[in-house]
Formats: structure tokens, C-alpha cells, sequence
């Protein structure tokens, strides 16, 4: 009976190259039959050059190299700067671009032996929970073309749901890869703020963004940190913290960790079928035998509001470099400067980015400053003490992702609407925690539920090893 080479996960891809049952040039170009084949829309760009790079891959390791992620492909957010192909944000206003070096984050996971398969759709500058927001046109989930994916990652996490690569590389500000994740049924990781450099990924919410994997399991996220974390002096916030040795330690014995369940994430307005799976994984780890706390973390109710205050305050001073001036969209020549700047920025970003930049001058704008912006951060002071307090009590929480499944294409017309979808993520961005998105269920229309694991800042091998086992053991 043969496999299907694209349905495999890192660790199963990198048992046959040893055993040589298939090579990194037949593996590629199985994806690629799928990709040629997806309705999804969830690739903005294919590498020209991956098969190349595969045959080069191949050639190395017939030769003793012996990396274990050698020839192994990724898919990456078409948010990371690449100095070979085009980075367009999703963004009209950068439609032709390609810079002039390579993101850190993927740069290392190259060093690591892995070879870029194309870039992946979003939403437009990370702004959105869709995915629909692209100039590209709205990627569609794979378990139901009729659905969003989530976002803003949502291209990457198709990519994997859909078996057009193995693992990708997605960002999250306020839940963009664990959002996606859940909705499609595939594993996410936002690691802890600072653990990843950021440099070359563009930012969107700088004091928010945090650049991670997505995978099939959870040991698929744990190698792609390990490859890409780490201290870079080409980011001034990211850690000098030393990176454990995920892989190694992935299957120890975990029934140590104290499980938290804060009451403030279970409330009404969480679809039935999502409290009720989440409800069956709690009482099967407590008959396992953990220990399994209920906690309360006060100021949740405030996470959101403080988030999109934060957030489009962020996004405004960092769009304002997109002008056309330098690189991007290009207008007439004659153009005055107020010409230049309304016609290149009018239209050049789309609806979404339009709101979040006016909202964050608006929030920024004298007058506005201490009613919003101060009051917003003092709130995220809040948010972080209360998560160390608790921290203190537990090891791991364990919430929902979402309040639903994956809804309908278009029927968040609302933004208000649109963002209440990241109440369970936000909070974690704003306390710089580890969160992990896997699936445990599905609801009555096949469509994946998930689980989501918060830790402590620096804490993802906690999250690692109750994720690996929660995924091991799903009844």
C-alpha cells in the first residue's frame, strides 16, 4: 500500500529520508500537485526555485549531511521579508515588491536545512480575523469552502490542513495563528514574546507580534522553534534567554504540571459544542491524574477593549512607512505631495488597514491620549500581574481558542463582530505568555474544535509536553 507523501508529519518525513523510502525532490513534487490542484487560495507566491533546491537538499544529504530538517519544505506568511521573491503583506501597496534580505525566523530555518515552498495569503498586514481581507481575494477553509479559515494566518494554517506543506510559519498579535489553527484543525504555537526575533517580519503591533509554527502535531511546531529561536542583535526585543531542547525533552513524564481553568473563559457565549468538548478533555486529564484547579483571571473582560486600542495605535506609526515613496505602489509624477500621499495610500491599502490607521491616529490624537492609549497600557500592567499571580498557583491554563467553529464567509460584515472572535487569544499577547492551539473535536458539521494551552513567558516546553500528550492520548 503506498502513502501519501503529503499527509506525513516532520517526524515520520525525516524516519523515511533516513530510510530512504522517498527523497526531498519527491516530496516537493507532491506538494506541488496538490497546490496545482487547491481551490483555497491559500498561496500568494510558489518558490520558482524549490525544486532546485530540493535536488540540492537531496545531494547533501547523499553526502553525510545529516540535519534533520534537511529538505524538509515550508510554507511562510507572505509577511517575511525574503531576498529572492516577493513580499507583498497581502497589500495591493506592496504588490511587486522584494526586499533586499531574508527574515531572521526563516533565514534560520533555511540554515536549518529547510527550503521555502512559496508564500502564503492573509489578511492584509496581519488585520484581520478572516483571512478575507487580502488584496489577494479571502483564502477558504478546507474543510468547508463555504468557511473562513481564521486570521490572519489563515493562508498557513490551510497550507497544512490541506497538504500542500508540511509545516509553515505564521505571525499572531492577537491570536492570527492559534485562531487559524483551531478553525482548521491543525496545530499552532504563538511562542513567548521575544523568544523569536522579529526582524524582517513586518509589524504590524510591534509590543504584540510574535512570529510561529504551524503544524500537524505538536513535536512539528516544537522543531520548527527550536530551529528559529533565539537571541538576534538585529532585534532590539528579542531574549537572550537560552532555548531548551524541546525535541529532547517533548515525552517526559508530565503529570506534574498543575492544570488552571480560568472561569472567565467559559462563559455563555461560548457555543454548546466547544464547552462541551472542551468540558470532556478537562474531566479525561483529571481522571489521568493531574491536577486540575479552577483560577480567576478578573480582568479578562478587559483584554479585548484594551487590545484594540493598543493594536491600532501600533499600526498606525507602523503603516506610515508604506507611502510609495521609496518601494511599493508608484503614482503619476506629477503628482503634488498631498496628491502623492492620498492617491498612493488611498489606493493602496484596503478597507481594514484604512480603519485601523484612522483608529489609531484617532487614539493617539491629543485629547485622546490619556482617555485611551495610558488607560489602555495600564490595563495591560493589570493583565500581567494578574497572569503572574496565577502563574504562581498553576503551571498551564486551559481555555477555548474560540467561541465557535469556523463561521460562514462574509458573515462578519460588522468589525465589532469580527473582532470579538479573538477573546480568548488577545490577553495572551498582551502578557508576552506561550499559547498553543491544537484539536481535540468535531462539531455535528465536521468541523475541528480547539484547545488552547496558555504558559508562563518562556515556558513553551510546559505547553509542549501536556500539548504532546493531550495529542497522544485524544479520546
Amino acid at each position: 500500500m503506498s502513502i501519501d507523501l503529503s499527509k506525513l508529519n516532520i517526524e515520520k518525513i525525516i524516519d523515511s529520508f533516513a530510510q530512504k523510502e522517498f527523497n526531498s525532490t519527491e516530496l516537493v513534487k507532491e506538494y506541488l500537485k496538490n497546490i496545482e490542484k487547491d481551490n483555497t487560495n491559500s498561496f500568494i507566491t510558489i518558490n520558482d526555485k524549490v525544486l532546485e533546491q530540493a535536488q540540492k537538499a537531496d545531494q547533501e544529504r547523499a553526502e553525510g549531511n545529516n540535519k534533520p530538517l534537511l529538505g524538509i519544505p515550508l510554507a511562510i506568511k507572505d509577511l517575511f521579508c525574503t531576498k529572492n521573491m516577493p513580499t507583498t503583506g497581502a497589500s495591493k501597496i506592496l504588490k511587486n515588491y522584494t526586499a533586499t534580505y531574508t527574515a531572521t525566523a526563516v533565514e534560520r530555518l533555511e540554515e536549518a536545512g529547510m527550503i521555502i515552498i512559496g508564500k502564503t495569503n492573509c489578511d492584509e498586514f496581519a488585520m484581520g480575523s478572516t483571512n478575507e481581507n487580502s488584496y489577494f481575494g479571502p483564502v477558504l477553509n478546507p474543510v468547508d469552502n463555504k468557511r473562513v479559515p481564521g486570521g490572519s494566518s489563515g493562508g498557513s494554517a490551510v497550507s497544512v490542513a490541506a497538504n500542500l506543506a508540511p509545516v509553515a510559519l505564521g505571525t499572531d498579535t492577537g491570536g492570527s495563528i492559534r485562531q487559524p489553527a483551531s478553525f482548521c484543525g491543525v496545530v499552532g504555537l504563538k511562542p513567548s514574546y521575544g523568544r523569536v526575533s522579529r526582524y524582517g517580519s513586518m509589524a504590524m503591533t510591534s509590543s504584540l507580534d510574535q512570529i510561529g509554527p504551524l503544524g500537524k502535531t505538536v513535536k512539528d511546531t516544537a522543531y520548527l522553534l527550536e530551529a528559529m529561536a533565539g537571541y538576534d542583535e538585529k532585534d532590539a526585543t528579542s531574549s537572550q534567554q537560552k532555548v531548551d531542547n524541546y525535541i529532547d525533552n517533548i515525552d517526559q513524564d508530565i503529570k506534574k504540571i498543575r492544570i488552571g481553568i480560568p472561569q472567565e473563559y467559559y462563559s455563555n457565549d461560548i457555543n454548546k459544542e466547544v464547552k462541551e468538548a472542551l468540558e470532556k478533555k478537562i474531566k479525561e486529564l483529571e481522571k489521568d491524574g493531574f491536577e486540575i484547579k479552577e483560577v480567576s483571571l478578573p480582568n479578562t473582560d478587559y483584554a479585548l477593549a484594551a487590545y484594540y486600542l493598543l493594536m491600532p495605535a501600533e499600526v498606525s506609526s507602523n503603516l506610515a512607512r508604506f507611502d510609495g515613496l521609496l518601494y511599493g505602489l508608484q503614482g503619476k509624477k506629477d503628482y503634488s505631495l498631498e496628491e502623492w500621499y492620498t492617491n498612493i495610500r488611498g489606493e493602496g491599502f484596503g478597507a481594514e488597514a484604512k480603519r485601523r490607521i484612522m483608529l489609531g491616529n484617532y487614539i493617539l490624537s491629543a485629547g485622546y491620549y490619556d482617555a485611551y492609549y495610558k488607560k489602555a497600557q495600564k490595563v495591560r500592567t493589570l493583565i500581567k500581574k494578574e497572569f503572574a499571580q496565577v502563574f504562581q498557583e498553576v503551571d498551564i491554563l486551559l481555555t477555548p481558542v474560540t467561541p465557535t467553529t469556523a463561521y460562514e464567509l462574509n458573515s462578519k460584515r460588522d468589525p465589532l463582530e469580527m473582532y470579538l472572535s479573538d477573546i480568548f487569544t488577545v490577553a495572551a499577547n498582551i502578557g508576552g505568555l506561550c499559547g498553543l492551539s491544537l484539536p481535540i473535536a468535531k462539531d455535528q458539521n465536521n468541523l475541528p474544535i480547539g484547545l488552547q494551552l496558555l504558559g508562563q513567558s518562556f515556558q513553551e516546553n510546559k505547553l509542549f509536553l501536556l500539548g504532546n500528550y493531550i495529542e497522544n492520548n485524544n479520546k
